[in-house]
């Protein structure tokens, strides 16, 4: 359909797949570019389109070309200005250094059996099975467990400010 026929397909049809368009996209811009292409692509077509189908055809010209501009945009996802690798830098892994020395140095300090409960405790067992691989009371357990995640917290870790 080309010429005076495409003149009157146009003011027929345009407003009808504007709106579709802007319901599709929501931007007023990316609609009015939809419709622009959808028209060039009746242009251009080859062959016959049915007239009791116009609408239909346009609308799906329209559509096509808006879930072809998503996946364009998709796939093109702009890169952020600046990308940081994930790992700790320098300073984070000096301060994690540093907390585990002083993590260490508390836990060496403890008696044996109470860093051996907390370390059993840190490694999810209850507290039952702590007190039988130590052969103490379930509730020495608990208290060597407490006493050592005081001391541990006394640390300070974490903290930031004075």
């Amino acid at each position: 359909m080309k010429g005076p026929e495409f003149g009157s397909l146009y003011e027929r049809y345009a407003s009808d797949v504007l709106r579709f368009a802007l319901y599709l996209t929501g931007s007023r811009a990316d609609a009015e570019e939809i419709v622009a292409e959808t028209f060039v692509r009746a242009w251009v077509a080859t062959g016959d389109i049915r007239v009791e189908t116009v609408k239909a055809y346009l609308l799906s010209i329209a559509r096509n070309l808006h879930i072809a501009g998503h996946r364009a945009r998709a796939r093109e996802a702009s890169m952020p200005g600046e990308v940081r690798d994930g790992r700790p830098g320098p300073e984070a892994a000096t301060v994690a250094r540093d907390e585990l020395r002083a993590v260490m140095r508390v836990l060496n300090e403890l008696p044996e059996i109470d860093r051996a409960a907390v370390l059993m405790r840190s490694e999810s067992l209850a507290y039952d099975e702590i007190a039988r691989a130590l052969d103490i009371s379930p509730a020495a357990a608990r208290v060597k467990v407490h006493r050592a995640r005081l001391k541990l917290a006394g640390l300070g870790l974490g903290r930031s400010g004075p």
